[in-house]
């Protein structure tokens, strides 16, 4: 491959990043049924036939955006919290990092995944599919961290790790609701006092 390819390819791969990104924000405000080729073509300034060169179905733009927001997610919020020495550091480090990437308005209509999964919740196939299994895998990161803290003596052993698990992300999903439809930051605040107290509750000390 000569260096003028080399070139283009590169080319081809920021541009379809960029793509997605705007894809990912439109999903949360437009939804993912909202998401064609000629609305997000509009959004990235291309013609529709560029687009299609990306993306030849609406499907496989869905699915291509739920990756690119997955990708983030983990990025901004698991990997750093998996740098953690315990479990129950681990812990408050996932529900700080996912407040933290609310409150920051990376996209416009809140965490990604809270606004698709409500979205495609009861219509079948790869996109519902997709946009689940993200959040499946969120309360299992909790319930594993919270297993982990009680291993450590963290965290009472009596607590079922589900169903703190459960809890927490209730006040998560609550504060992200809240947060879109107010902007402004009592929601972020709120969630964090109840997590507080609710871990305080299950036997964590308090942050130094």
């Amino acid at each position: 491959m000569n260096s003028h390819s080399r070139t283009q390819r590169s080319d081809g791969i920021r541009s379809r990043e960029a793509i997605l990104d705007e894809a990912a924000r439109l999903a949360t405000v437009a939804g993912l049924d909202g998401l064609s080729i000629g609305r997000l073509a509009d959004a990235v300034g291309m013609s529709k036939s560029g687009l299609y060169a990306h993306f030849r179905s609406k499907e496989e733009l869905q699915l291509a955006t739920i990756e690119t927001a997955t990708a983030f997610f983990f990025s901004r919020i698991v990997e750093p919290a998996q740098q953690a020495p315990d479990g129950l550091g681990r812990l408050r480090l996932l529900l700080d990092g996912f407040l933290d990437y609310v409150e920051g308005g990376v996209y416009p209509g809140g965490c990604f995944f809270a606004s698709v999964a409500a979205e495609m919740d009861t219509r079948p196939g790869r996109v519902r599919d997709s946009a689940i299994r993200l959040s499946l895998q969120w309360i299992q990161l909790l319930a594993d961290a919270i297993r982990d803290a009680q291993a450590e003596g963290s965290l009472h052993a009596g607590e079922d790790a589900d169903q703190l698990a459960f809890e927490l992300n209730a006040y998560l999903l609550l504060s992200n609701a809240q947060y879109v439809a107010l902007q402004n930051g009592m929601p972020i605040a709120r969630a964090k006092s109840a997590i507080a107290a609710r871990l305080a509750a299950a036997g964590a000390a308090p942050k130094a």
